[in-house]
């Protein structure tokens, strides 16, 4: 099977919708959490995503903008979109952000597949470093996870004693780009497709990742979109200002 995977759209529906549109084929789509939070379109990203699949794990931002997370651990801009966002949520959208499962769950029909927001052994956590996804998957033994929150694409894999990290080596700025990675060595391997709406490992381009099962390889994708609509609607929200510039720089 091909799975298309999407992690932190973070409410940036023109970035989703460019996704969309340079998409390859796929079977099913599995999304990794933080639908909203951050950007000005929270109902649109909902109701689209709920559209295109129904593999959904719930991400920390998704919790806390449906009322059943505080938001004393988010910094003032993120606390900020947090509240903008719960009051501009129609509520049959509130509800279903409140129901959505916490990960980690099986990729099903795939057996050796599961898929989390944060880490394996807790759905907030940040895999940031090498010894990190280590730690997260000492109990683990399902072979490929895949997972969001830290917005930058690549991962780790744990063979043979070994600690690989893995990015994407993209060449252009400005230009839609795939690199394909190779799922073939024994292990274990954490996988994050990127940020579709909010990227912070310096390219600003939508992020997202297709896996095939069959081959067992996995394609990064980058996508150009247009920041300055996404950019309007935030300024338009009144939402704070900084959530507008990061995008162009990918942080």
């Amino acid at each position: 099977m091909r799975f298309l995977i999407l992690s932190d759209i973070h409410s940036n529906i023109d970035a989703l919708d460019a996704v969309m549109a340079a998409a390859p084929e796929y079977d099913a789509v599995a999304n990794l959490g933080d639908i909203v939070g951050y950007g000005a379109s929270p109902n649109e990203v909902i109701d689209r995503s709920r559209h295109l699949g129904s593999v959904f794990v719930r991400g920390n931002h998704d919790k806390a903008c449906a009322g059943i997370a505080d938001v004393r651990s988010f910094n003032y801009v993120a606390a900020a979109a947090v509240v903008w966002t719960h009051h501009a949520l129609r509520p049959e959208n509130l509800e279903w952000l409140k129901t959505l499962p916490q990960g980690p769950l099986p990729l099903e029909p795939l057996k050796d597949v599961q898929v989390v927001h944060g880490s394996p052994r807790d759905e907030d956590e940040y895999l940031l470093v090498s010894d990190h996804a280590v730690e997260s998957t000492e109990q683990m033994q399902i072979p490929f996870t895949f997972f969001g929150h830290t917005h930058m694409q690549g991962g780790f894999l744990i063979s043979n004693h070994q600690e690989i990290t893995f990015r994407p080596q993209f060449r252009e700025e400005n230009e839609n780009e795939v690199w394909e990675m190779s799922l073939d060595r024994p292990g274990k391997y954490l996988i994050n497709p990127g940020s579709v709406g909010q990227p912070r490992d310096g390219d600003w381009r939508a992020a997202f990742a297709l896996y095939d099962s069959e081959a067992k390889r996995v394609k990064f994708h980058r996508v150009v979109y247009d920041i300055a609509k996404a950019q309007k609607r935030i300024r338009e929200a009144q939402l704070p200002e900084r959530l507008a510039e990061r995008l162009v720089h990918g942080r």
